[in-house]
């Protein structure tokens, strides 16, 4: 048994992990494990778990959690750790192997004995730093829970900086500057931890970049604490500039600051090509690039026209070099010449790859300038491979370029992205179709020499007929291979009858190539139901799709889709990108989505789209209700027949699938618009609404809502527009356009004059007083929160009520009436406890904090901020995490605790600054002027 504490609060057996219950259970067994093996009181544990201000009944809901956690324990077969009763309190008697937090200080003290040589001392403190799984008590909270953890994290960084010391003695400081530099991401304002890799740095060599160091650091304490560097950064920083500066060596100016490198290491390198053929003179020149010493980052840009291999080239000489780029590799298909017109933008793109080097999704700035900058701060004095896929032009890419030297970055293109070659120092590298002889060395490696051999004038007949284009070469290749029993003469045959070419592909002026012809051997050789898939499939949006997403597009049971789809794949017409999710060739969409419209009649067509929408709206409807239950639910119309809606089953099942979803989605809200179905288009935004709020999607969410407006305007339903545009006003006031907002909070009431629906009007009222409210304007804010009261109270809608209510409760307190606040808040607690509705009691809790804030009751304060805080971090509510960490910063501040009021407004601006959101000026604000 282990009982981990360095990360999530978790107990490991041989069997697996226990379960240990809530969060507050949870919250004993930490608080009796830091002690384990010493009698901790009945009121200390108390105290640990719910603060100084614990609830009555507190010591009865101990016995339970006490219970519970016993018998956990006890379940463990052969485990040491038990819980014991005592006369003044409890013992969990563990040995010292069992906690991780007391390996940590046992291996810590093993190194500290003076008779410990060097190298064992390193492995020592080496072992008790890979302990740590990420932040401790990771997901509990409290006030206690910030101290110990405060002080756990000082005990680390002086563990981290006495094993970087000892590689220095030993003569091995390369070792220590990886596992430094990603220490420093996390303790930006730890000195010791700085100094530590300046001089690991400039052991190396590595002197300037070391200076860069000093420089950042300088300028993150004076801009988040208005402090200069201490003696021992000075120290290390004069030590490195007189070594710089020493005669034989020119000193060299600091540049850019270098930011330390995330812990992931991504690995995104789709499958290399089998039997790779040709291009050596292209890898040779790949090569040469990668070998070059460049002062900047390295581009080059593969071209090209569709299908003659870009890809291939590009993965299969990525995947050579790949143990040359230790920080990781990126790969993104950015879609540049879909049929549908469905390109990345680079915005989500960089999204895509800061989520793969370590920064969670919801600390993703939404400003596409921002993410730019965040993104090559991740990857600054890292050696990265970036191979952007399928490129529209220099736009789409350039936002996507490292900053600093020692990534190089592989684009490939239809285009040949003249403005990366002249800007930007690319290498163009012109990939034509293959020569003769390495189409025919592609079909000996796919079919075998000899069978190549025996036909040679078959075999050269197949490369004229596909052009010597490598994809078509690739699909005769693998059709022919399928059946060997018929002859490379009949196939040849065959394939100079066909007729027609695929629209849009230009590759030589022969009227006997035909391309779509290649594709159609593998689509002909298909059962009918797998044919059937493979033409609707080139109706789906992209960028890629599900099985049961397939099953719905067909109209199928999802055990029928299965097979269906890997017989695409065995026919190279579909490619599964990863397990359970499949994708295809731009060119053979558009000749899947070709065939739809010639084989398939308007009304299966038609069918086909209405099934797939309904699909994703059923399904987000589904994740929407279970991601945020108290939201009001819209009235669906019942799916098309065929139609298989993923099965969720809780929010974390919900959150993943949207997540995976988002970006098809967002696609789907377009397409929705585009073909005539505006209901869905309306509804599907309405559905992904708060999980792009809560995600700081917000960008996102303004040109999805945006969508959503247009067509709610070009159906007859006027509380649906009016809907819109408040669902439109909710997301400009997250990116503070509060002009826009208040724009369509203003026609959203003119709509509302036309029909009689209270419940609506009431929210509109709510979304223009927060709307005031953030102007500043808290009368006017608290008038419209009284109107949006006594609508939902007309209307009999609780969970309204109890919103409404507490609005008014935070005007009252904005006004500086904290009784008032207090009464309206104490209604709207008891009415969304009934409901169940967490997120609003967060609120509530919050708001109930701030009134007694500010009527001097800083105890009662800090166990309500405690309350909000808990429940923000279990659904996952970074913004309103934010806004209570704020909360209990100036709370401590009122108690003269300065200290604690910093640690609670860095997280505050940490996680605003990360989601772009303005009030994080007035977050750093407070920490400069404390």
């Amino acid at each position: 048994m282990e009982i981990r504490l360095l990360g999530t609060v978790e107990v490991h057996t041989d069997r697996g992990m226990l379960e240990l219950g809530t969060p507050r259970q949870r919250s004993v067994l930490a608080a009796l494990a830091v002690d384990a093996r010493r009698v901790v009181p009945r009121e200390t544990v108390i105290e640990r778990v719910w603060g100084d201000v614990p609830p009555r009944r507190a010591r009865d809901t101990l016995y339970v959690y006490i219970g519970r956690t016993r018998q956990a324990l006890d379940s463990v077969d052969g485990g040491k750790a038990r819980l014991v009763r005592r006369s003044s309190g409890y013992l969990l008697d563990a040995e010292v192997h069992e906690v991780d937090l007391h390996q940590f200080q046992a291996l810590q003290d093993a190194a500290r004995d003076p008779g410990c040589p060097d190298r064992p001392r390193a492995e020592l403190l080496a072992r008790s730093l890979a302990l740590w799984r990420g932040m401790p008590l990771a997901d509990l909270s409290g006030d206690w829970v910030d101290r110990v953890r405060q002080a756990w994290h000082r005990r680390r960084i002086g563990v981290a900086t006495e094993w970087a010391q000892t590689l220095l003695r030993l003569g091995d400081a390369g070792a220590a500057i990886g596992p430094l530099t990603e220490m420093s991401a996390e303790y930006p304002l730890a000195e010791s931890i700085a100094a530590s890799l300046m001089n690991a740095m400039a052991a190396v060599g590595r002197g300037t970049e070391a200076l860069d160091c000093y420089l950042a650091i300088r300028h993150r304490l004076a801009d988040e604490l208005g402090t200069d560097p201490g003696d021992q950064l000075r120290s290390a920083y004069q030590s490195i500039l007189g070594r710089a500066s020493s005669p034989g060596r020119a000193a060299q100016r600091p540049a850019t600051p270098p930011t330390p490198r995330a812990r992931a290491i991504p690995a995104q390198l789709p499958l290399n090509v089998q039997r790779f053929v040709g291009r050596r003179t292209e890898l040779a020149q790949l090569d040469a690039l990668a070998a070059a010493d460049r002062s900047g980052a390295m581009v080059a840009v593969i071209a090209g026209t569709a299908g003659v291999g870009k890809t291939a080239l590009a993965v299969h000489w990525s995947h050579l070099v790949a143990d040359s780029f230790p920080d990781g590799q990126l790969f993104l298909n950015l879609r540049g010449f879909d049929p549908l017109g469905q390109a990345v933008d680079p915005a989500e793109a960089l999204h895509r790859f800061l989520e793969a080097l370590g920064v969670p999704s919801e600390r993703i700035p939404a400003d596409p300038d921002a993410k730019a900058a965040l993104y090559r701060t991740e990857v600054a004095g890292r050696r990265m491979l970036v191979v952007l896929d399928n490129a529209r032009d220099t736009g789409q890419v350039r936002p996507l370029l490292p900053g600093a030297p020692g990534c190089l970055v592989l684009v490939t293109s239809r285009s040949q992205l003249s403005g990366l070659v002249a800007t930007d120092g690319a290498q163009l590298i012109t990939l034509d179709l293959f020569a003769q002889a390495e189409a025919r060395e592609l079909l000996a490696h796919r079919l075998g020499e000899d069978r190549v051999t025996a036909e040679t004038d078959a075999a050269t007949e197949i490369i004229t007929a596909c052009a010597r284009l490598p994809l078509a070469l690739a699909i005769v290749a693998a059709r022919a291979g399928a059946h060997p029993h018929i002859p490379l003469r009949s196939l040849a045959s065959e394939l100079s009858r066909s007729g027609g070419r695929l629209d849009g592909l230009t590759t030589t002026d022969d009227p006997a190539t035909d391309v779509r012809a290649v594709f159609s051997w593998s689509y002909r050789i298909l059962g009918p139901a797998a044919a059937r898939l493979f033409r609707l499939l080139g109706l789906h949006p992209g960028p890629d799709f599900s099985i049961p997403a397939a099953a719905s597009l067909a109209g199928v049971p999802v055990a029928e889709a299965a097979p269906l789809l890997a017989e695409l794949t065995r026919t190279h017409l579909l490619s599964q990108h990863e397990p359970g999710r499949y994708t295809f060739h731009d060119l053979l969409r558009e000749y899947a989505a070709d065939l739809s419209r010639s084989t398939d009649s308007g009304p299966d067509r038609q069918a086909a789209t209405h099934r797939i929408l309904d699909h994703y709206l059923h399904s987000a409807h589904t994740a929407d209700h279970l991601f945020s239950p108290g939201r009001d639910p819209f009235p669906l119309s019942p799916s098309q027949q065929g139609v298989t809606p993923e099965h969720l089953a809780g929010q974390d099942q919900a959150l993943a699938w949207l997540t995976a979803e988002h970006a098809v989605l967002r696609a789907l809200v377009d397409h929705a618009a585009a073909t005539g179905f505006d209901l869905h288009a309306r509804q599907l935004a309405w559905a992904m609404a708060t999980f792009l709020d809560r995600r700081g999607h917000w960008h996102d969410c303004v040109t999805v809502q945006r969508t959503a407006v247009a067509a709610a305007h070009r159906l007859p339903d006027l509380p649906a527009r009016a809907k819109a545009h408040r669902l439109l006003a909710r997301a400009y006031s997250r990116t503070g356009s509060l002009d826009d907002a208040h724009t369509h909070l203003r026609h959203a009431l003119d709509l509302h004059g036309e029909f009689d629906d209270p419940a609506e009007r009431a929210h509109t009222h709510l979304t223009l007083g927060y709307v005031m409210e953030l102007r500043g304007l808290y009368s006017q804010a608290l008038d419209h929160a009284q109107q949006a009261l006594d609508l939902f109270r007309a209307n009999g809608l609780q969970s309204g009520q109890a919103r409404a209510l507490n609005a008014i409760g935070w005007d009252h307190a904005l006004l500086g009436d904290h009784q008032q606040a207090l009464d309206y808040c104490h209604q709207a607690l008891a009415v969304n406890q009934e409901l169940g509705d967490q997120i609003a009691q967060a609120s509530t809790w919050d708001t109930i904090g701030y009134a007694h804030h500010h009527l001097g009751q800083l105890k009662q304060a800090a166990a309500c901020y405690e309350q909000a805080l808990s429940i923000c971090r279990e659904c996952g509510d970074r913004y309103n995490e934010a806004d209570v960490l704020t909360h209990i910063g100036d709370n401590h501040r009122a108690a003269g605790d300065l200290d604690a009021a910093r640690i609670a407004w860095l997280s505050a601006m940490d996680i605003l600054a990360q989601l772009d959101h303005p009030s994080a000026d007035e977050v750093r604000q407070r920490l400069q002027q404390s």
